[in-house]
């Protein structure tokens, strides 16, 4: 029912779509308004305009917040906000608003490369902690991507080889050189770095009997550190 005095009903949409920053770096949403609205008696000739200024502020307050991902649910969470927007204006009444969000091309292609480098980097990290943290499964993994009889014996010879090292070095050199670098770190001196190697390498040639520890690594050069000479 529309009193005597009311003035007519308005509907407004926006010329242009209007930019909504999002929480997701670089994107932003494109937004269409239809908005209702009075006028007042005494109403003002920039009316139109103070009212499409007030909802796109509620809006872009409420999107600030929202993933660009999820375009309907951040649709609906504006739309959610512009319910709440008050009714009574200076020089009109807010009737109804409503907001309807899309994605430009670009910033469409931008999440998804953003999707597929996070889930690349979930990937990772889930071989890292399965895979590469444990380097005989590493020897397994190269075995399984090949079928049987496509490796001649001497690579499959040098896996098994590099098997027996790894669990080898798992069981001594990896603990031993572990707990021997975090002592290290307290050497900031490249020397002083130099001479502690020289100092557990003679520890382990005292050890083994005044006998250099056997060189299975398989690595061309050898495993005594060099010494520097002093005058």
């Amino acid at each position: 029912m529309r009193w005597p005095w009311h003035r007519a009903v308005h509907t407004s949409s926006c010329p242009q779509p209007r930019l909504l920053p999002t929480a997701t770096a670089g994107i932003s949403f494109e937004a269409a308004y239809t908005i209702i609205w009075r006028p007042r008696r005494r109403t003002h000739p920039q009316a139109e305009e103070a009212v499409r200024s007030q909802v796109h502020s509620a809006a872009v307050k409420a999107a600030s917040h929202l993933d660009a991902a999820d375009l309907p649910a951040a649709q609906d969470a504006v739309n959610t906000a512009l319910i709440g927007l008050p009714q009574s204006g200076r020089h009109y009444r807010l009737l109804a608003s409503r907001a309807t969000l899309r994605l430009s091309a670009a910033a469409q292609e931008l999440i998804a490369q953003q999707q597929a480098d996070e889930q690349r980097i979930r990937r990772l990290r889930f071989l890292k902690t399965n895979l590469y943290d444990h380097p005989d499964l590493v020897v397994l993994d190269r075995l399984e991507h090949h079928s049987p009889g496509a490796l001649d014996d001497g690579y499959v010879a040098e896996l098994q080889r590099l098997a027996r090292l790894i669990r080898s070095c798992d069981r001594w050199w990896s603990p031993l050189l572990q707990q021997w670098e975090q002592l290290g770190q307290g050497f900031n001196d490249t020397e002083m770095q130099q001479q502690a190697m020289l100092a557990l390498f003679d520890s382990l040639k005292a050890l083994n009997g005044g006998s250099p520890p056997a060189q299975t690594a398989p690595l061309g050069s050898s495993l005594t550190p060099p010494r520097k000479a002093h005058p």
